[in-house]
């Protein structure tokens, strides 16, 4: 019966790492090792093994028909060793390690950020990196332990807490109502300079609901206007400074609402699906969550579980 030998146990690891990544520097990483040592590792392996396992193209890291195989025949039981070796350290002591989190940039600036010296005060152990960015990351393939996401429904292949409610509020400044006149109904908003959120298409809409009648009116209307940004607070300024109607998220125009600096619109009318009502922390499934990760969660949901005034 033959027998392999430690380093190429850990190698296979990597290799599973690799196959999520799909990239060299991001399995470094992961790992906390350099790029030529996963090039090194990889070729002994490939070596070991007696066929290529890796494809590399100039723009990407694919796995051969051997590579994938072996992927999918260790995957599972790396996955297994890992939750097990993280439930014993979990056990052992006070949370601790590298929690990474990605949120949006202005969520993460006015409500995140501001959470976190506390939680760092409460666990010296547990050390954070806080990505901030607007767009959608994979979680597993780059490295993300949480994503704090405002959304309708969490995606049913991860774990979520659900943090807070959130709302989407349609605003203008005094100023530009003062020289365009305050719209009574959506339809009007066409007629308007209004500040979308940029995201992909050419085309921008807005839905809103009419509340409490009888029946569900729902109204949909074409919208434009001389700026468009993927970021909120940029958006929120602009509206400010009496550029337009902006469709805000309510954590954006927190704070600017009680001195009417941001006058709400079209009372009686709900906007629909477009920034999410609540915010969520997500991460993809595994059967048991770290400690530390789960203090961060519990932490951020106490801040602000409450929602934005």
């Amino acid at each position: 019966m033959s027998t392999l030998a430690a380093p190429v146990f850990s190698d296979l690891h990597l290799l599973t790492v690799l196959a999520q990544t799909r990239s060299y520097t991001q399995a470094a990483r992961r790992l906390g090792v350099s790029k030529a040592s996963v090039s090194m590792r990889i070729a002994e392996l490939e070596r070991a093994a007696g066929v290529p396992l890796v494809r590399r193209t100039t723009r990407s890291v694919g796995l051969t028909e051997a590579g994938q195989l072996l992927v999918d025949e260790t995957q599972g039981a790396f996955t297994r060793i890992e939750q097990s070796f993280a439930g014993i350290k979990d056990s052992a002591g006070r949370p601790r390690g590298l929690v990474r989190v990605t949120a949006p940039v202005a969520l993460g600036r006015q409500h995140i950020a501001p959470a976190l010296p506390a939680l760092l005060r409460q666990y010296p152990e547990i050390r954070l990196e806080l990505d901030l960015s607007d767009r959608f990351v994979n979680l597993a393939q780059e490295g993300f332990d949480l994503a704090v996401r405002h959304t309708q429904s969490p995606p049913e292949t991860h774990v979520a807490w659900r943090l807070c409610g959130s709302r989407s509020l349609l605003v203008a400044s005094a100023a530009y109502l003062r020289m365009h006149g305050k719209p009574s109904h959506p339809s009007e908003l066409s007629g308007h300079a209004c500040l979308a959120y940029l995201r992909d298409g050419g085309s921008q809409s807005w839905s809103f609901e009419k509340e409490g009648g009888r029946k569900p009116e729902r109204v949909a209307v074409s919208v434009s206007g001389p700026l468009r940004a993927n970021n909120s607070e940029v958006l929120r300024d602009a509206v400010l400074a009496g550029v337009g109607i902006g469709l805000l998220p309510d954590f954006s125009a927190a704070g600017h609402l009680g001195a009417r600096e941001l006058v709400p619109l079209l009372p009686g009318w709900r906007p629909l699906g477009f920034f999410g009502e609540a915010i969520y922390a997500i991460r993809p499934w595994s059967a048991q969550v770290p400690r530390a990760v789960q203090c961060v969660v519990d932490h951020l949901r106490s801040q602000m579980e409450k929602g934005f005034q």
